[in-house]
């Protein structure tokens, strides 16, 4: 069997490790192509090195753009690549453009499609990302739901007949990872002279949070406004952005810092008093290694941290500074994303499938 794994976007790198890894395991040819979306290094090159994926056998290039210009882009490219290879599976990931691009080329060429983490649902129709995952998951042929609550929003959209429960693969990597730095110190202590569990690490890039400079203005400055030190790990993008529209990301409490390799984000979570972000997985992340977790959002697709106490929705100055420094939240043990075989499953459920049921 062949799989063609479509990735572009740091998320998506950290789901393909332990796909990769099983892959090999089974016998499995697999084929990585990397889209370019995330084009700079430490949001692309240095995880295919910490993660031990090796290099994409296929990188795009196609780098950033207005949706459509990097929708249309991908297309163009994926199609000449996925009729090279012709695949047995086309495998993607998540919710990004390299998501419904890849997915588009492939049920246009009759190839079958397999969506890893389908049936989330923020029910935002203004996330660009809502709508990706719901044309994948419409358009793909079989359905690899990470927990109960995606599967019934599959069941819902009358697709149960091709979904079938996995479990989350960024609970794998993630498990693997932690057991990986334990003892290790965080970069971000040593580097800024933080004091371990007394300083915040926060994620922000999504485009209600930063396109508007005013709503940028008004984050930062409420990070900046926080009891502790927070080092606001900036992407490229926002930091652009911010530097265009005179908005500082070092003022008061807030240092801006470059991202972290994907190891120094999980040996800085655990040394920290908690974590802020608009981020999907960094929620799920700040969750499973049980450290509290502020999301700058309205809503969000892993209900199950929030259910549990360890995840917060804020939108406000005022609900932000409420959320991180809430008491600590009710130890649990509780495991909504599954037992670190999440990937296994997956590969076994690709060899085996043989339609709806």
């Amino acid at each position: 069997m062949k799989i063609v794994s479509v990735v572009g976007a740091r998320p998506q790198f950290v789901k393909l490790a332990p796909i990769h890894q099983a892959a090999i395991a089974a016998g499995v040819e697999h084929v990585i192509v990397h889209t370019g979306q995330h084009y700079d290094p430490m949001l692309s090159d240095v995880f295919f090195d910490d993660l031990r994926i090796g290099a994409p056998d296929v990188h795009l290039g196609v780098g950033s753009g207005s949706h459509g210009v990097q929708t249309g882009a991908m297309l163009a490219a994926l199609d000449v690549v996925l009729d090279e290879h012709r695949p047995d599976w086309v495998l993607v990931y998540g919710d990004t453009n390299s998501t419904v691009a890849a997915a588009l080329s492939a049920v246009k060429m009759h190839l079958p499609v397999a969506h890893l983490e389908a049936g989330l649902r923020s029910f935002n129709r203004r996330m660009p990302e809502e709508h990706n995952r719901v044309m994948t998951d419409h358009a793909a042929d079989l359905l690899l739901a990470p927990t109960q609550v995606a599967l019934g929003h599959l069941a819902a959209e009358g697709l149960a007949d091709r979904a079938v429960l996995v479990g989350d693969v960024m609970t794998d990597v993630l498990l693997q990872v932690r057991d990986a730095v334990v003892g290790r110190p965080s970069p971000l202590v040593a580097e800024l002279g933080l004091p371990v569990g007394g300083h915040y690490v926060a994620t922000i890039h999504r485009a209600e949070n930063t396109d508007d400079p005013r709503r940028l203005a008004e984050v930062a400055a409420a990070l900046s406004d926080l009891d502790r030190p927070v080092v606001l790990l900036a992407h490229p993008r926002v930091v652009a952005k911010a530097a265009a529209q005179g908005i500082p990301l070092t003022q008061g409490s807030l240092i801006a810092h470059a991202p972290l390799s994907y190891p120094d984000l999980i040996a800085s979570a655990v040394s920290s008093a908690g974590v802020v972000t608009d981020s999907g997985g960094l929620q799920k992340e700040a969750f499973l290694l049980r450290v509290p977790c502020t999301t700058v959002r309205t809503e969000t697709e892993w209900v199950e941290t929030v259910g549990l106490g360890w995840n917060v929705l804020a939108d406000s100055a005022e609900e932000i500074a409420a959320g991180v420094t809430r008491p600590r939240p009710a130890e649990t043990d509780a495991a909504p994303y599954g037992d670190g075989h999440a990937a296994e499953r997956v590969i076994r459920t690709l060899l085996d499938w043989d339609g709806p049921r």
